[in-house]
């Protein structure tokens, strides 16, 4: 067997990406709050430096860097030694790990270098995530102008997402931007035990995803608007979706009327939010109308809210929105969906998928 290196191997971005399933664990040592914002995907969180040590450590850095260096070094000892002890003494010997930090500097040279004294064969991420950062955002336009959209249209309630989730499991390519955003993309479309990533792990998820996706296929794609929830699609993808080629799902109202009764459940079992966001749309469609919707909920007339719901905001919303983004919505593939059903969907996914 070989010996490991004494030192930590140097890899740059690409190295990593062409490699990644080649690391055993990706080991990311910065705040846990700069992890929580973003980290290259599958890392673990392992800091040398907590939170509040690290605003300590830069503070005093000011002021009198060499006496921060001795305080920094003598925390990142104490917390490697505690990494160690409890989450890495079972690692074997041929274990291998990728680790970096922010600039690929002290903070991850520190762990990186102890790992590999051990006798780990360890590699150390060239420019950390600073440089993992300026990689994504320069490759996501080329990532997405390679691949060929097919763009599911459909008005709300028409279950595009579960269309979508048919096709996947027939083994067509998809990209579900709303399950990646944590959000179902409308005003109501908040997930209530999900919060949406930052705006940078959102970022990184669609990178990781468009790697896997290829051009030899189509991929199949919600039609969406800049937007998911607080979160913004990157220019490049909205341009090459809304110049795709798209397909239209035709459904009943009442069959429409079921389905969002049944994915949002949540609002009917504590409508206190639902009023909210109710109650927030009175300068779109008057006071009056919120008033209407109002005593619907405390009527618990559910079918008849979703129902004006639709047919006051969301189906006009829908209407200008697609004709006005999406160039070729008028020579749409059509596919009939006649219930909410999931063999309605497995049904019009096989049609598209032959």
């Amino acid at each position: 067997m070989r010996t490991p290196p004494s030192n930590p191997a140097i890899v740059n971005v690409q190295q990593v990406l062409d490699q990644f399933q080649a690391y055993d664990t990706i080991i990311d040592v910065r705040t846990p709050a700069e992890f929580e914002e973003d980290h290259l995907p599958g890392a673990i969180n392992l800091p040398v430096l907590d939170n509040d040590q690290r605003i300590l450590v830069g503070t005093g850095y000011k002021g009198d860097p060499f006496t921060a260096k001795k305080i920094g070094a003598a925390l990142m000892s104490r917390n490697i030694a505690h990494h160690l002890e409890q989450h890495l003494l079972n690692r074997p010997k041929d274990w291998s790990p990728l680790v970096y930090c922010w600039r690929g500097g002290n903070r991850s040279g520190g762990m990186a270098t102890v790992l590999a004294k051990i006798g780990w064969r360890v590699s150390l991420l060239e420019g950390g995530y600073k440089a993992y950062r300026t990689h994504l955002m320069a490759s996501l336009p080329g990532l997405v102008s390679r691949l060929a959209f097919r763009v599911v249209c459909g008005p709300t309630g028409s279950g595009k997402t579960r269309l979508l989730g048919c096709l996947a499991e027939q083994g067509q390519q998809v990209l579900d931007l709303e399950a990646l955003a944590c959000h179902r993309g409308s005003l109501l479309g908040a997930e209530p035990s999900s919060p949406q990533p930052s705006q940078k792990a959102f970022e990184s998820l669609l990178f990781d995803r468009l790697r896997t996706l290829t051009p030899d296929r189509p991929v199949y794609v919600e039609s969406e608007s800049k937007k998911i929830g607080n979160l913004h699609l990157p220019d490049a993808l909205m341009t090459q979706m809304r110049a795709s080629d798209c397909i239209r799902i035709e459904m009943p109202t009442t069959a429409r009327v079921c389905l969002l009764c049944e994915e949002y459940q949540h609002f009917l079992d504590n409508p206190g939010p639902l009023i909210q966001q109710l109650q927030k749309m009175a300068p779109l469609v008057g006071h009056g109308t919120v008033e209407g919707w109002l005593a619907q909920v405390t009527a618990r007339d559910w079918p008849g809210l979703v129902g004006a719901l639709l047919a006051v905001h969301y189906d006009p919303s829908y209407h200008r929105s697609i004709q006005r983004n999406f160039l070729k919505i008028a020579q749409a593939t059509t596919v009939t969906i006649a219930t909410a059903q999931r063999s309605d969907y497995e049904a019009a996914a096989a049609s598209l998928s032959a």
